[in-house]
């Protein structure tokens, strides 16, 4: 069952919160952009990798499939195991990168951002493409991949980063 589940949620991409404890993040130096030749590949990659997640349990603090992820644990998973990125491993981290990605222009692997309990950002996941997001969001979930039209989302959404030039 859990392999059609998984062959279901590739296919819907072939076609188409969590909350790390805000810490105050190092000074990130930024990060190196991949070829541009390369970039459509790491996107293609940095999806389906994504996708073969979903599933894995939510843990606080987790950032290994074996362990579970957290939203800013997968988030840097998926990017360090695909495109060989070393991205922030806090929310308040990822929120602090500099390439904003304009909201209504929204591409596959841009980063979203939430801020689910007040004005600080403290949920993220991955933008897969129309109109859907894949994070782990919350103490008994497990990766999954949501409508970003969906009322809650939309009240929480903070803002988005875009992390490869597509």
């Amino acid at each position: 069952m859990r392999a059609i589940h998984l062959l279901l949620v590739l296919s819907l991409a072939v076609l188409a919160g969590c909350a790390s404890a805000p810490q105050s993040p190092p000074a990130q130096a930024p990060l190196p952009a991949p070829p541009a030749a390369a970039t459509s590949s790491y996107n293609d990659d940095l999806l389906f990798h994504a996708f073969t997640l979903v599933g894995t349990p939510y843990r606080w603090g987790g950032n290994s499939p074996e362990m579970g992820f957290d939203c800013s644990g997968l988030i840097n998973y998926v990017f360090r195991e695909t495109a060989g990125l070393s991205l922030p491993r806090t929310t308040a981290g990822l929120s602090q990168l500099p390439d904003k990605a304009p909201d209504k222009a929204l591409r596959p692997g841009d980063l979203l951002l939430f801020a689910t309990r007040g004005k600080q950002v403290d949920h993220a996941g991955i933008y897969v493409g129309d109109g859907r997001f894949l994070h782990a969001p919350s103490t008994g979930g497990r990766v999954r991949i949501d409508d970003l039209q969906a009322s809650y989302w939309q009240r929480s959404f903070n803002s988005a980063r875009r992390v490869l030039d597509h």
